[in-house]
């Protein structure tokens, strides 16, 4: 639970009740794939128990749970279905399939192959902390975090969300922590990080299992390239990799978050109350290492809230992450979600669970 992280501020006005969320994501339930469908997604319940809630509470913090189901068509064998298709068309007729045709007989193929396609399925863990303002995401990939937050801005009435967005951009904090050998307090460099140039070869340097203290990584940083990922320690509790987009990956705890819990002390609520308690802890001082919060990451979602409902002509254009000197974007359901000036780099699109 909690293995990558991206992070969300939600705007002080936002108010909702438990049985409120429920209620929405009831509309909502995910559902297997038909026999013709290509994708499918919905809310499950996080426990895992058949028909039990679709948002749990846990001391205080909601869990959510995603589901994703897609069938998976390899392009070849459509491919070949089609070219079985043109060349009867061919063979009976004596003329080639058009484009349009062709298109058509795509479409077509599609929907004889995918009955008998396999299907995949994957989840994302949502925590939901009213009380800190925090909307976490259990996905290392952007654009599929975008995708699930518009959902439930759209879904949720009055939910404005912001990404996290600090003072110091990771990347030049990485770099000063690398260079001049001084963590963040409460922090440790681990041994593992990525270095980037920024010239058009894009050449990348990759240490790992190897210690950060030498002379080389410094040199490398003097001749311009800049950190991409870098392994942390939070006071000796949780490890995680931090990227250039404030993406939080690999978090793994460490055996002092555990001492005193028994070993049959696991199941659901432990599981989210460990994750929960030490990340909400985490999370602040990682800002704070970071220079704390832009006035667009505390109160760039309240702001956009108050620049749509001042809109004369409100929009109905899909909410997406965007710039804050762009009109801010309306959802159906009220929300807006607003992002930092510069849209984070989505370093590894394929690491999420779907």
């Amino acid at each position: 639970m909690f293995k990558n992280m991206i992070v969300y501020r939600i705007a002080p006005q936002w108010q909702v009740e438990l049985t409120q969320v429920e209620e929405v994501l009831a509309k909502a339930p995910f559902q297997e794939c038909g026999a013709t469908q290509e994708k499918s997604l919905g809310w499950v319940p996080p426990r895992g128990e058949l028909h039990g809630p679709l948002v749990e509470s846990v001391g205080g913090q909601w869990i959510l749970r995603f589901m994703v189901e897609t069938k998976v068509l390899p392009g070849s064998v459509l491919a070949r279905k089609v070219k079985e298709k043109a060349e009867r068309i061919e063979k009976e007729t004596g003329r080639k399939p058009g484009k349009k045709e062709s298109k058509e007989l795509k479409d077509e193929a599609k929907l004889d192959l995918l009955p008998m396609a396999f299907t995949k399925q994957g989840s994302m863990w949502i925590w939901i902390d009213t009380a800190s303002r925090l909307l976490v995401l259990d996905t290392g990939s952007q654009g599929r975090a975008d995708e699930v937050v518009t959902l439930l801005v759209e879904s949720l009435p009055g939910l404005s969300v912001s990404l996290l967005d600090t003072q110091t951009s990771p990347q030049a904090a990485m770099a000063h922590w690398l260079k001049e050998q001084e963590p963040p307090v409460g922090f440790t460099v681990d041994r593992e990080c990525e270095l980037k140039s920024a010239n058009e070869e894009k050449a990348v340097v990759r240490y790992a299992r190897h210690p950060l203290d030498i002379e080389e990584v410094q040199a490398h940083i003097d001749a311009g390239k800049l950190p991409t990922k870098l392994a942390l320690t939070w006071d000796d509790r949780v490890s995680f990799m931090l990227t250039e987009g404030l993406q939080i990956k690999k978090v793994s705890f460490l055996d002092t978050v555990f001492e005193g819990t028994k070993a049959d002390d696991g199941g659901f609520d432990t599981d989210v109350a460990i994750a929960t308690g030490e990340l909400v802890k985490l999370i602040p001082d990682l800002i704070d290492a970071l220079g704390g919060e832009t006035e667009n990451g505390v109160a760039g979602a309240a702001q956009a809230v108050a620049v749509a409902a001042s809109a004369s002509v409100p929009t109905t254009a899909t909410p997406r992450i965007s710039a804050p000197t762009a009109p801010a974007r309306k959802s159906a359901g009220g929300g807006v979600v607003t992002g930092p000036q510069e849209a984070p780099v989505d370093t590894d699109p394929g690491a999420a669970p779907f």
